[in-house]
């Protein structure tokens, strides 16, 4: 009778609370017969769109791999191990590392053979780990079950039945990532990238001679207006033809591999280097004479194949200075892994380059406006050579990062791109000489303009050097944590003193410092519900898992953030419960799971996951409650929430309901 009214209980809890509870895995079983003595045990996972399952294979300290456990007997034997599909690889900015993982459907086989013995079944038990772009799921544990009696390769369903008996199962909108918005940042850069090499020294002075060159074949304005459209438009298709030739060529799976791959990261370095040193004078890179020869031998013959070759020449004649902007932009979008990224940049360019030619050939009267050409052109040229070689430390870290050399640690990066705009700065202000800089005299209103913001934020990001997060710049160095000082002085990688004004005393029992930014936290539920009660403070309970994705980029991204700190440090007692954390509970603790009938819990993260999904209705991670002392919800709990901004007020809200009750 207890058990039927707790099994009540929780169903009328879990309806009011549906929209918390995520299955977003379906497995299935089936055997496959090889030979007479061998066989195939076959497990599909299919998985709901934005979710993905991890691999077996994760490096150490990542998320909770796929693994696998056969209740081993005299009647069959395993051959070697479970075998995988492909997957896709990733590199993960928050672990820092290439994580492999599934999405749709994943299938696992292990190969056994059968002996002499009659077999019936083979069981055996699976655990896993999902997520999305907003939660994680804890590791959960799946029975499994092949049956050898009668049709083999019958699927079985694995989702366990008692566990629907308890939690209702609920299919919600998931949020997405849009390729599409991907798409468009690299269109955008691109088409600026092109006006940045419309003002180089190797293009800009093109344009009056690209208008003389119509002027003189245009019998009439319409037919000048004609020429010029083809002429725009060719210029578009052969830089679309480019990027179209990098797509085929490298494909959708190894353009995605690009981002995560070491060698390559250190070929993209190497080459942005080049490009770079290209760009401050060093020396040009150009294409064979012969082939602007025999381009523009073609373009003389007139008509439309003409005006197509002229656009070839604009191409071939003007590559020492786009040609490093055009590699850039083919590796930053092929870096991306969208296998029509190098396709979209190569589109976004060219339009940027081919609009105002095909505007001034056919109008050439344009042409009065135009600033005269010279020395602010190598400018241009000089500082795009300086933006050039800040990126190469991009790819140069991104390798650092996948290997875990710690040779490229925050501040080392942060010091060298401090410098690298400092001297720009200084270049900017006539302090630095390149070898085809024209004679500086006075230093002209945009320059020093450029030259202040280039030296404003040089002094931005010295602060990074001790832990400050540069959210201007967040996507382009290491996180806070791969750094000497992770979080900045005072926390160490074991952990840190008291935060300064947390007023908190002497670390009481059960807490820890383990907790990004010196916040004080605790492992153990009744304890730290002690010390709230101790201190009248109100309970934070923090579910979470070592290997959330989405915990830690709360913890990086909103926790950090100024308005926020101080109440998690001050205002509030935190209790972290880790849902995955392997740690066996003690002999007294070992209970029945009651979403599991018949399963024990044997794991401190086991005990955590069942008393979220059971208190809470909520099985996700991350997932926040404020509470009193006497473990009455102070508002809603809140999951995932990037939003500095709605993160405070939810705290600020719990907060004032916190001070109208009296436990004194």
């Amino acid at each position: 009778m207890k058990k039927i009214v707790v099994l009540l209980s929780l169903l009328v809890f879990s309806l009011s609370s549906f929209s918390q509870i995520y299955d977003p895995v379906k497995w299935e079983t089936s055997v496959d017969k090889i030979s007479e003595s061998e066989y195939d045990l076959i497990i599909t996972a299919s998985i709901e769109e934005s979710w993905h399952l991890y691999s077996q294979n994760v490096p150490e300290n990542g998320p909770i791999a796929t693994s696998f456990n056969f209740e081993k007997n005299d009647s069959f034997q395993l051959v070697e191990g479970v075998v995988e599909e492909d997957g896709k690889t990733v590199f993960d900015p928050v672990f820092q590392m290439e994580i492999k993982y599934f999405e749709e459907k994943a299938i696992f086989k292990q190969r056994v053979k059968i002996g002499s013995k009659e077999i019936s079944a083979i069981i055996g038990e699976l655990e896993f780990m999902v997520c999305d772009d907003e939660r994680c799921l804890p590791p959960t544990l799946v029975d499994l079950e092949f049956n050898f009696n009668g049709d083999t390769s019958k699927k079985v369903n694995l989702n366990e039945p008692a566990t629907k008996q308890v939690v209702k199962e609920i299919k919600q909108e998931k949020s997405k990532k849009n390729p599409d918005k991907s798409l468009l940042t690299i269109f955008i850069i691109a088409f600026f990238s092109g006006f940045a090499a419309l003002l180089t020294p190797c293009v800009f002075p093109m344009i009056p001679m690209t208008v003389s060159f119509f002027t003189k074949q245009s019998k009439s304005k319409a037919s000048g207006i004609r020429n010029a459209i083809i002429y725009g438009l060719s210029i578009v298709i052969i830089y679309v033809l480019l990027g179209t030739l990098v797509s085929a060529v490298f494909g959708a799976d190894a353009l995605n591999a690009l981002s995560t791959n070491v060698w390559f990261n250190i070929i993209f370095f190497l080459l942005l280097v080049i490009f770079a040193i290209s760009f401050l004078g060093a020396f040009e890179i150009v294409l064979p004479s012969s082939w602007g020869t025999k381009v523009d031998a073609q373009a003389d013959k007139g008509g439309i194949i003409g005006i197509f070759f002229m656009a070839l020449a604009l191409a071939i004649v003007s590559f020492s200075c786009t040609g490093p902007i055009v590699g850039t932009l083919l590796v930053e979008a092929a870096a991306g892994g969208n296998q029509i990224g190098p396709i979209v940049g190569m589109l976004g360019f060219s339009l940027a380059l081919a609009i105002p030619f095909a505007l001034f050939a056919a109008f050439p009267g344009w042409l009065n406006s135009l600033p005269k050409s010279g020395g602010w052109l190598n400018t241009v040229k000089v500082v795009l050579g300086f933006l050039e070689l800040a990126l190469a430390f991009k790819f140069l870290s991104n390798a650092d990062l996948v290997l875990q050399l710690h040779w490229l640690e925050r501040e080392v990066f942060l010091a060298i791109w401090i410098t690298i705009f400092g001297a720009l700065a200084f270049y900017l202000f006539g302090k630095i000489k390149l070898p085809h800089d024209s004679p500086l005299e006075h230093i002209s209103v945009g320059r020093l303009c450029l030259g202040l913001v280039t030296m404003a934020f040089t002094i931005y990001m010295i602060p990074g050097l001790w832990g400050a997060p540069l959210n201007l710049i967040s996507a382009f160095p290491p996180a806070q944590h791969y750094a000497e000082s992770p979080y900045g002085v005072g926390f160490t990688k074991t952990g840190g003193g008291i935060a300064e004004g947390a007023n908190h005393g002497e670390i009481p029992d059960g807490a820890h410092m383990m907790a990004p930014h010196n916040i004080l936290a605790f492992n153990d539920y009744d304890k730290g519900l002690a010390y709230a009660k101790k201190v009248n403070k109100p309970v934070m309970l923090d579910f979470t898992g070592f290997a959330c994705v989405n915990c830690r980029k709360m913890e990086q991204n909103v926790w950090a953030k100024d308005k926020i700190l101080p109440i998690l440090k001050n205002d509030v007692v935190l209790i972290s419960l880790y849902v995955d954390d392997k740690r066996k509970l003690s002999e007294n603790e070992i209970i029945e799971s009651k979403l599991r009938p018949g399963k024990k819990l044997k794991y401190i993260g086991q005990k955590w996951s069942e008393f979220q999904t059971i208190k809470y209705g909520a099985n996700a991670q991350p997932f926040y409650v404020l509470m009193n002392h006497n473990e009455e919800n102070l508002n809603d709990p809140a999951a995932y929430t990037p939003d500095v901004d709605e993160y405070y007020t939810w705290l600020k809200n719990g907060l004032s309901n916190f001070k109208k009750f009296d436990f004194n």
